[in-house]
């Protein structure tokens, strides 16, 4: 036997075992916004996915471990689901409200059964200083950000009112997303996300320069 064939198997359990990582964190994320990052541990985790703990154990050594990875993985199919298809808007303002139109629909078309992962875990996580409310915080405060700089950059091109304040307009887009959200994940009735569109838009409208 070759080198080379010698190495195959090894480096498909490398795979199999990324898939099996994967697949674990993703259900992880989603039962995070049912039952929160504290119900989260590595027994229940095995519970509602079907393998034993020492099957888990293989992939997580602790608890924190698993909810570091977890906001890992929530956070990777946030980028995918909502930043990066808003980010291909040609203009500023158009990534404005491509990001706020993508997180509605990433909430609508339940990605995540809670709604947005990162909006339970914040109002999980704000009191309990440690890693992982670090971790959170870190990925909300780089969202709102993004709105901040995307509103920003929209002043420049002459399409939002130069008079605004960049950090409070998207403060108030990112308190319509998230009120939105949480109406959602109550109601299940699409008029919530609706209305959050609505105000949205009135927002905008009123902070353009037309």
């Amino acid at each position: 036997m070759s080198a080379t064939e010698s190495t195959k198997p090894a480096r498909k359990r490398r795979q199999d075992g990324e898939r099996s990582r994967a697949a674990i964190l993703r259900a992880a994320a989603e039962l995070a916004t049912i039952e929160g990052l504290e119900g989260l541990s590595i027994g229940r985790l095995a519970e509602h996915v079907g393998m034993s703990k020492s099957g888990l154990f293989a992939h997580f050594g602790s608890k924190e471990e698993l909810q570091l990875a977890t906001i890992d993985t929530a956070s990777q199919i946030f980028e995918e689901d909502v930043v990066r298809p808003a980010l291909q808007a040609p203009t500023a303002l158009g990534r404005v409200e491509a990001l706020c139109s993508e997180f509605l629909r990433h909430v609508e078309s339940g990605v995540f059964p809670g709604g947005c992962f990162f909006a339970s875990v914040a109002a999980e996580m704000d009191t309990r200083p440690g890693p992982v409310r670090d971790a959170a915080a870190e990925i909300v405060g780089g969202w709102l950000g993004l709105i901040e700089q995307s509103v920003a950059q929209a002043q420049l091109e002459g399409a939002i009112d130069p008079g605004e304040e960049p950090a409070q307009l998207a403060f108030e887009l990112n308190a319509l997303l998230l009120l939105g959200n949480a109406s959602f994940v109550i109601s299940r009735d699409p008029v919530a996300v609706e209305r959050a569109r609505r105000g949205i838009r009135r927002r905008l409208a009123g902070a353009g320069t037309s």
